[in-house]
């Protein structure tokens, strides 16, 4: 069931008015049954999937209280957390990468002239597995950590894992956050759970979402598709705009997501954390990753960095962590080898950064460059948009020989006469198409300043607005929705991307 479907339209409100009505011992039950519900709308057997897992890690956080009550031996509670984190992520790299890890045992028995292995079966990869994987584990490590009291009650940690808003594609929340929020529910009185305010202002954050899915990411996914499947006819423009458009749609299109999980969650009286900071303000890869898929980049940090030792060590080993810790996010990103390209990239950008500081700065102090001006934080933004765009063609790609020859078609292929007879026009998108999604950038570009200077989203800028500003402001959003959203009789809902993850 994906977001903007009609089938979501009729679910969503039916969600809300039942858990407002129902007696509050109740409220999680019924959001228990409205999430697994809508896990089941995509494949009704994968629903096992996430019981099981559910089962397992708060299994995992009771052994692990009940040790802790004992005073039991810390290697017996590793031991608990080793198992727990053994049979999910055997089930994630089966479902995700048991194919892959086929394909590169059969290529490398091609080469040494042996019979290769055929394939056992076709698995489907069940949606949100990778998430709501990590969300399960980081509930064992928390507890593990004791950050957080095992939850003795499973309906409400299943809830916790399968919690509908963000359960297939983040954010990734932490059981400090959402767990004890639900486990909080059935003591929230009737006035508290009814407040206008709260419940307007996760419905105009729902609608910046559909705005930034249907308007932006839909719509320049037109653009991005014609070039990418066809990359072999254009030349350096065209390859560069696709590049630069697809910068712009994954981040439309997984904020998007993300925003309208957050909406639909604060409708119901919780609160997600934030999964995008204006990414592409930011000044270097490092700072780009502390503003981009925060929940994820953060699991990393708390699950994997810091327990390789972060920085907490010598100079190699903390530039191996990082490049371990980029190569495994790529990995986790898809089953391919160009997805663990694209995350070393990130991580080497971060590590050659590091190397060279001391010279940029000499560089800097020797010439007196004015390193708080506007000329040279713009620069440092082109810089790192240049850089992150570059790595978006590994991630789009459909292989990784595919992404070399595209990159070096940029390089071989000049045509620059395409700037000015119109050929950006015949790439999908008509002169009046591609005029709704400028001026609909400018939209994105106006409210992403004003989260970069004052550190505000959308809907907090406009909370604070008159009420005639705030109800203009829905209806030119929603205009630009029903206008110029993509969809029609023969609309098929485009599936967003990080689904697929």
């Amino acid at each position: 069931m994906l977001f903007n479907s009609f089938h979501f339209i009729l679910f969503f409100p039916a969600v809300v008015l039942v858990y407002f009505l129902v007696p509050a011992k109740l409220r999680y039950v019924w959001l228990l049954l409205a999430s697994y519900y809508f896990y089941m709308s995509w494949n009704a057997k994968y629903a096992v999937l996430i019981a099981f897992s559910t089962f397992v890690t708060w299994g995992s956080g009771m052994l692990l209280g009940a040790c802790r009550k004992r005073g039991a031996k810390g290697s017996i509670k590793k031991w608990i957390v080793a198992l727990s984190f053994v049979i999910n992520l055997g089930i994630l790299a089966f479902f995700k990468y048991f194919d892959f890890m086929l394909d590169n045992v059969n290529f490398f028995l091609g080469k040494a002239g042996l019979q290769a292995v055929s394939r056992p079966f076709d698995l489907i990869l069940p949606v949100g597995i990778s998430f709501y994987t990590f969300q399960a584990l980081s509930y064992t490590m928390d507890v593990y950590r004791e950050e957080i009291e095992p939850e003795k009650n499973i309906g409400t940690y299943a809830l916790f894992v399968s919690f509908f808003p963000q359960l297939v594609a983040g954010p990734i929340e932490r059981s400090k956050n959402l767990l004890l929020q639900i486990a909080q529910i059935d003591r929230l009185n009737r006035k508290t759970l009814y407040q206008y305010d709260r419940i307007a202002s996760g419905f105009r954050i729902m609608l910046w979402g559909y705005f930034l899915k249907m308007v932006i990411a839909d719509r320049i996914a037109i653009l991005v598709n014609t070039v990418f499947d066809s990359w072999y006819f254009y030349g350096t423009v065209e390859l560069v705009l696709a590049a630069a458009a697809f910068s712009i749609q994954i981040y439309c299109d997984f904020n998007s997501y993300s925003t309208i999980a957050v909406g639909a969650a604060k409708v119901m009286g919780f609160t997600l954390m934030e999964n995008f900071d204006t990414p592409y303000f930011s000044r270097s890869i490092q700072e780009f990753w502390r503003r981009w898929h925060i929940s994820l980049s953060t699991w990393f940090k708390d699950y994997l960095y810091i327990p390789l030792g972060g920085s907490r060590c010598g100079k190699l080993l903390r530039y191996r962590n990082l490049m371990v810790t980029f190569l495994v996010s790529g990995l986790w990103h898809g089953a391919s080898w160009h997805f663990v390209v694209w995350g070393g990239m990130h991580g080497l950008f971060q590590v050659i950064a590091a190397q060279t500081r001391k010279l940029r700065d000499g560089l800097y102090e020797k010439y007196n460059t004015k390193c708080t001006s506007f000329s040279f934080r713009f620069g440092q933004m082109a810089v790192t948009f240049v850089l992150t765009t570059f790595a978006w063609i590994f991630f789009r790609a459909e292989s990784l020989s595919q992404a070399c020859s595209y990159i070096a078609r940029i390089f071989t292929k000049p045509d620059w006469w395409a700037l000015s007879d119109g050929t950006i026009y015949r790439l999908g998108l008509t002169r009046m198409e591609m005029n709704i999604l400028l001026s609909s950038l400018w939209i994105l570009f106006a409210a992403s300043l004003i989260k970069y200077k004052r550190n505000e989203t959308l809907d907090v800028f406009l909370a604070k607005q008159c009420a005639w500003f705030r109800w203009l402001a829905v209806c030119v959003l929603f205009a630009y929705i029903f206008l110029f959203g993509i969809y029609g009789p023969g609309f098929d809902a485009s599936q967003f991307i990080y689904f697929q993850f």
